[in-house]
């Protein structure tokens, strides 16, 4: 069975607590390799990382892995966050760049990942596995493609053991970005993120956001369902579900489920993959 793994995000409320309880709880059951949590960037928010990654590992037993962001981090708060995992016994990082929260003048002392994974080495040496971000379809950001595969290679240079992939729905995008940074001389794991389908119009926002493509195919399928919650979860569980079919069988290494705190859909792409 391949690697399977599953991202959470700190919950704020204690109704945001319930439900992602309740996710942790019913995912659990599919033996994930390990979850990680994603980075409260900004102030208060960064404790909301470590009080959910403390509660993934004591409360429901799992491996987890903690997301660092450069975003609003100084090197002090950066290594004292480290050091507390470390101290955890946390064996995990995701090391990424993050967004710059909006209201925030400046982005902190680093400005790349790879000077947080070329940090996190220098502090940790080789306490932790991190895993950093690639992007199959490029960056929004980047200059141009080339650009941004020189990114990501710099990033594993410095020192990270494997990368978790933008969700995207065209699988030719992925073994198309594999193949160009293994012909770089990368070597590490790049697993798929998958983003099981439950809402289309959220699902649209996000990927506008993050210059995820949605394939014409899907979103006239979806429209087709309307306001039909149910048919468009059936079709987004068939369609998430072909998708890791293919990517596995061409040699995926894994699968990264975002999950937004939630197992429903999840689960019913998982069904239809066991």
């Amino acid at each position: 069975m391949p690697a399977i793994s599953f991202e959470f995000f700190p919950p704020k409320t204690d109704e945001q607590r319930t439900q992602l309880d309740r996710a942790a709880q019913a995912l659990k059951a599919y033996a994930p390799d390990y979850v990680s949590v994603t980075f409260g960037a900004g102030g208060s928010t960064l404790s909301y990382t470590g009080d959910t990654v403390a509660r993934l590992h004591r409360t429901h037993g799992l491996e987890v892995a903690p997301h660092l962001s450069c975003m609003g981090g100084t090197r002090a708060e950066i290594a004292e966050l480290l050091d507390g995992y470390r101290a955890a016994g946390y064996r995990r990082i995701v090391a990424l760049r993050g967004d710059l929260p909006s209201g925030m003048a400046s982005p902190g002392d680093f400005r790349y990942a790879a000077e947080l994974v070329a940090f996190i080495r220098e502090r940790t040496g080789d306490h932790f596995h991190i895993e950093v971000a690639a992007y199959p379809e490029t960056h929004p950001q980047a200059e141009d493609a080339l650009r941004d595969l020189q990114h990501f290679k710099a990033k594993v240079d410095a020192g990270a053991n494997g990368a978790i992939t933008q969700y995207f729905f065209n699988p030719d995008a992925y073994f198309r970005f594999v193949d160009d940074v293994r012909r770089l001389g990368v070597g590490v794991p790049i697993v798929p993120g998958i983003m099981p389908i439950t809402n289309f119009s959220q699902l649209k926002r996000f990927s506008d956001a993050c210059g995820a493509e949605i394939p014409r195919w899907i979103a006239k399928r979806m429209q087709a369902h309307g306001d039909d919650a149910e048919a468009i979860r059936a079709l987004g569980a068939e369609v998430v579900a072909q998708l890791c079919r293919r990517l596995l069988e061409g040699g995926a290494p894994g699968l990264h489920f975002y999950t937004l705190n939630r197992a429903r859909a999840t689960r019913a792409v998982l069904a239809q993959l066991h």
